[in-house]
């Protein structure tokens, strides 16, 4: 082989690499997003992530036996899509969300700022809250009170839903142990997929005993795999799981 093929197989290499490595550049429409999951990843395997609970294209909930809520009725009802990594959480890194922008005024000429702010002015910001790694189905009032919480371990706390073990209390939310690898790894891909993303200590620690302590399952897998086809970049670190994934 020439040195001249040589150099041309290692760009091609290096490229491929970076295709799947980088973030979504693909598409920046968080709307969008929400309808290729439900359509073309999720159209054979609708089930929550947090509750394992069923749900059908019109968006209806069939919520598992001895699930329950007292707040939040109407979005009991139906599956909403939850940034796992909250978009808060990325979103403070960017200065549209913390301090505004000119370009960031309302019809009565008042200023904003946040989450509507950066999504108007930054596409960084939109790719980083469009990608489909970090979008998972949720029921509605369990999506509405995970809030923006952090996860951690919840001993003390009870269940806030009943015969779905997703603890809620003082600002913070304990997943059930189904959900707790997906989890892991989605924090992880966050992390070391967008400079503008870091864990604190004690979260990275946290998320690195779930992985190693919950194993991917097949349907992760080929989660990750149908996203990364429609998307145009992988999850890396499902991927590298998944050669040793459980069917």
């Amino acid at each position: 082989m020439t040195i001249a093929k040589i150099a041309f197989s290692l760009t091609l290499l290096v490229f491929s690499f970076a295709c799947v490595a980088g973030g979504n550049t693909s598409n920046d429409s968080f709307n969008k997003a929400k309808k290729m999951l439900e359509r073309q990843v999720y159209q054979d395997h609708r089930e929550t992530l947090y509750c394992g609970a069923k749900f059908d294209a019109k968006k209806n909930i069939e919520a598992p036996v001895g699930f329950l809520t007292t707040t939040h009725l109407k979005r009991a009802k139906k599956v909403e899509w939850e940034h796992v990594v909250p978009a808060e959480n990325f979103g403070r890194a960017f200065s549209e969300w913390r301090d505004g922008h000119a370009g960031c005024v309302d019809s009565k000429g008042k200023s904003f700022k946040g989450r509507k702010c950066a999504e108007k002015m930054n596409s960084e910001y939109r790719y980083m809250q469009a990608d489909m790694h970090n979008l998972f189905p949720a029921i509605g009032a369990v999506n509405a009170l995970r809030s923006n919480y952090n996860f951690t371990m919840l001993p003390a706390a009870k269940s806030d839903f009943g015969s779905c073990d997703m603890r809620i209390d003082d600002r913070k939310a304990q997943p059930p142990e189904a959900a707790r690898g997906i989890i892991a790894r989605t924090y992880m891909y966050m992390e070391q997929t967008y400079p503008k993303y870091k864990m604190s200590k004690q979260q990275s620690q946290l998320m690195q005993a779930w992985d190693k302590q919950y194993p991917a399952l097949a349907w992760e897998c080929e989660r990750s795999r149908r996203i990364g086809k429609l998307q145009g970049n992988g999850n890396l670190v499902v991927m590298s799981r998944c050669k040793t994934a459980v069917l």
